[in-house]
């Protein structure tokens, strides 16, 4: 596993050892960022379920200003911060240890105060999930939060969210405010990208 393009190039990634984490496929990742590139620079980056982290470390080696990486596992919290380490990445990351729902309840928390007292700008422009496929209720759970009333402050105008799922599993076309516009397909694995309606 491997940085595809921009700053990190080529640069080898680790990921925990068993099959407790499927990590993103080299290939699948160069797919989704060749459609992300355009949007990527200075754009505020979710890697949520994010494993080894390589698709929150690919999109800071592309120019994202800003990743969050949001995992729980102890050896994919290891490998996220080795991982980092390695590449001598010390800034521009958040990582919350408590998982996808704490990362997103705070990011909702801070928005809810920021708008009761100055405006704000919205936290995330481009969110990726990536939970184990055969986990139904996480993806429910998130992109049902993510579409509700309480979650659409944390994202920014024209904000991409992307499932990465199973491709025998189709995901629902809406959930709340968020709306599929397109799935593609590799191999097992698809990418679904859902934008706010």
């Amino acid at each position: 596993m491997r940085v595809i393009a921009g700053t990190y190039r080529s640069r080898q990634l680790i990921a925990p050892r068993g099959a407790a984490t499927r990590p993103t496929s080299d290939r699948l990742r160069e797919t989704l960022f060749n459609i992300l590139a355009p949007r990527l620079n200075s754009r505020r980056f979710a890697d949520l379920y994010a494993g080894t982290g390589a698709v929150g470390i690919e999109a800071l080696s592309r120019g994202a200003a800003h990743v969050w990486f949001a995992e729980k596992s102890a050896p994919a919290l290891t490998a996220i911060r080795t991982n980092l380490k390695a590449l001598k990445i010390e800034q521009d990351f958040t990582i919350e240890e408590r998982g996808t729902g704490a990362l997103l309840e705070r990011l909702a928390n801070t928005a809810q105060n920021a708008a009761e007292t100055t405006p704000s700008t919205p936290a995330l422009d481009i969110v990726y999930l990536d939970p184990p496929w055969e986990a139904a209720a996480e993806y429910a759970t998130t992109l049902h939060l993510l579409g509700s009333a309480r979650g659409r402050p944390i994202l920014a105008p024209g904000a991409l969210v992307i499932a990465e799922h199973t491709s025998k599993t189709p995901l629902a076309p809406g959930f709340g405010d968020l709306i599929q516009t397109r799935t593609l397909k590799q191999g097992d694995a698809a990418l679904t990208f859902y934008a706010i309606s």
